[in-house]
């Protein structure tokens, strides 16, 4: 297992980011403590410069193993479920550009808060949308991943819990489409959290990290001993990705804290 930081662009709409604005400043923070790679959540990757990112991966020696997308809906409204075909075009068309985006670091592209919400419509309605569009994105790629991220009930009405995941992922029928299990989502939704990891299994492809409050790891009441324990013991070898709040002490701080928590951890298991 590997750490990893959460790092934003600068047009983030998301709190819950260990560091947010300025990339260079942020990829050259993880290195300097320790992290082995960069999580990038990214609105609009047409506007980002990314062969300076690459440049600046290479030099640091910081690979970039996933590109978040969230910000597309909280900033701009897109949704892969959207009741108006047109916005669901639109949001497919930049998911594309973040998978063309990640597709050229070999990262992951999420799918969390993109999927949409149900808001009132039958679940049944909104999967058959969710399936469509997420056929439509395999479709029109290669070889890029994408990982489907079970989030809160206050975040979103579909796909709460790593089953709900599961259940959608065997519906897809795609190597190329696994579940990033996130452990400040799955303290609210999962009844066990540890046999939930083991029902993931192999589809587990990548995984986030934040404390029972939000805060850096290390800061709440999340038992990260057992979930890395089970990590483990399922065979899981993937990044671990630091996405919590800018807190205790503010950003860095926060970084730092995440890491020396997960550092010990990780050496003592």
């Amino acid at each position: 297992m590997k750490l990893s930081l959460v790092i934003s662009t600068s047009d983030a709409a998301f709190d819950a980011l260990a560091f947010k604005g300025d990339l260079k400043k942020g990829m050259e923070l993880a290195k300097r403590i320790g992290y082995q790679a960069v999580e990038i959540a990214v609105r609009d990757p047409s506007v980002v410069d990314w062969n300076e990112v690459a440049r600046l991966s290479k030099d640091l020696g910081l690979p970039v193993c996933a590109i978040g997308t969230g910000q597309a809906f909280l900033a701009d409204g897109l949704s892969l479920t959207h009741p108006d075909e047109k916005i669901r075009k639109r949001s497919i068309e930049r998911v594309k550009k973040h998978a063309e985006v990640a597709e050229s670091f070999g990262a992951f592209v999420i799918i969390g808060l993109v999927r949409g919400k149900r808001e009132g419509r039958p679940y049944r309605e909104v999967e058959k949308l969710f399936l469509e569009s997420m056929n439509s994105l395999l479709s029109d790629t290669k070889e890029v991943r994408f990982v489907i991220e079970p989030l809160n009930r206050y975040e979103t009405d579909f796909i709460n819990t790593v089953e709900e995941a599961l259940r959608v992922i065997e519906k897809i029928n795609s190597d190329r489409v696994g579940i990033l299990a996130d452990t400040f989502h799955m303290n609210i939704e999962e009844v066990n959290i540890s046999e939930s990891l083991k029902v993931a299994g192999k589809k587990l492809y990548h995984f986030h990290v934040a404390d029972s409050n939000r805060w850096a790891p290390g800061c709440g009441h999340f038992d990260f001993e057992s979930t890395f324990k089970t990590l483990k013991e399922i065979g899981y070898d993937g990044y671990i990705s630091v996405e919590c709040l800018p807190l205790p002490g503010g950003m860095e701080k926060a970084a730092e804290v995440a890491f020396r928590t997960l550092k010990e951890l990780i050496v003592n298991l």
